[in-house]
């Protein structure tokens, strides 16, 4: 059986595309499980145990979501640096751009809404 994409020339080629079938072998996903697993009972634990304050509890669950983001970009999405996943990369860029401007204008508008709310008191006398 012979391989469509290695018989298409290199310049016709769409970047990403991986000839060599490097992705989707299994000791790659079994590290990414074991290590999206950990950091998830990481988070529990540290959200279980009572042994942080507040804050620095906050902050330590935001590192584990940010490591576990990443797990899941470099063992289960296979984002990486090389050249050939530039367009890859693009798309991702892309879409953190567009979730956080609907994200950033929600909280605007929301604060907006709430500075030019009438006061529930003042509410209730105009409503007599």
């Amino acid at each position: 059986m012979t391989d469509t994409v290695a018989s298409i020339p290199t310049q016709l080629r769409t970047p990403g595309v991986d000839t060599r079938g490097s992705t989707g072998r299994w000791p790659t996903y079994a590290i990414g499980f074991g290590l999206a697993a950990g950091l998830t009972v990481a988070s529990f634990v540290l959200a279980g145990g009572g042994w942080l304050t507040p804050a620095s509890l906050v902050a330590a669950l935001v590192a584990l979501a940010i490591a576990q983001m990443i797990v899941h970009l470099v063992f289960f999405l296979h984002i990486t640096t090389a050249p050939a996943q530039k367009t890859n990369i693009l798309a991702l860029l892309l879409t953190l751009l567009i979730i956080s401007l609907v994200v950033i204008g929600s909280l605007w508008i929301m604060a907006q809404l709430s500075t030019h709310m009438v006061p529930m008191d003042q509410l209730m006398q105009m409503q007599r």
